[in-house]
């Protein structure tokens, strides 16, 4: 194949040869590699050729002649393309308003798609606002219980005259015998104390034992008063009193308040 043959490349690349020429440089595509790759790289080139129309063609053709013309038709074919795009994102944005209009959707769509939106929870109106509490203030709780339900069993208060320990007991009657809820204020530390049950018929029991802080409780370094539990195998009925005991070191017990029931 002559030189010329070779140059039919771009000229089939393109599609202008006849039927007799393109059969005849297809028969030499067959077997001629240079061909074959220089057509692979022309692909691109011709699928953007296909969008210039023929008065850009003709305005090309007239570049080979004058480089400046060349210069000015490409920058005016880019803002021509610039200019047509913009006109289309235009169309598309009338459009979804037009769509967004009669659906009920618009942009709120849109908007979605770009990701999760911020919920805000309406009050309902079942739900009183602001309402200020109802029925009659009732007295803060000072003895075992604060903060709960209200203790079983009958109250009892005591403050020891000498050593000014309060105390205050709930004292409930049980199958097994007498339960035993009780607070202590004003109590110093450190000591070990313990509380002990004493009947009708002079016999005693120790029922709790426990140690008190340097700080003590229901004090001025400590305002929080010490709440416990007990219980004891005497009935109600049967139980003088109940005796709080401080311990010293040598098992020497002295009272420290006591509350009698008889």
């Amino acid at each position: 194949m002559s030189r010329p043959d070779h140059m039919d490349v771009a000229a089939y690349a393109l599609g202008v040869l006849d039927e007799q020429d393109t059969e005849r440089f297809e028969e030499h595509l067959a077997t001629c590699w240079a061909c074959a790759a220089e057509l692979e790289t022309m692909v691109p080139v011709v699928g953007l050729l296909s969008g210039i129309d023929g008065e850009t063609m003709t305005a090309l053709e007239q570049t080979a002649t004058d480089p400046g013309l060349l210069d000015r038709t490409l920058v005016a074919v880019r803002a021509d393309r610039r200019r047509t795009r913009f006109r289309q994102l235009l169309a598309a944005a009338a459009a979804v308003v037009v769509l967004g209009g009669l659906t009920g959707i618009g942009f709120s769509n849109v908007i979605s798609d770009a990701g999760p939106t911020d919920v805000v929870a309406e009050p309902t109106r079942d739900a009183p606002i602001d309402q200020p509490p109802t029925g009659a203030p009732t007295a803060p709780a000072t003895g075992p219980g604060v903060g709960g339900n209200e203790e079983e069993g009958d109250q009892f208060d005591a403050t020891d005259p000498t050593t000014g320990v309060q105390t205050t007991m709930f004292l409930a009657t049980k199958d097994f015998g007498t339960k035993v809820n009780f607070s202590l204020r004003k109590l110093p530390g450190p000591r070990i104390c313990r509380l002990v049950v004493v009947r009708k018929n002079a016999t005693t029991e120790v029922i709790s034992t426990w140690s008190v802080p340097d700080e003590g409780y229901g004090t001025n370094a400590r305002s929080q008063g010490l709440e416990l539990s007990a219980s004891t195998s005497a009935r109600l009925a049967d139980i003088k009193q109940f005796q709080v005991e401080s311990v010293d070191a040598n098992g020497v017990a002295s009272p420290l308040v006591t509350v009698k029931l008889t």
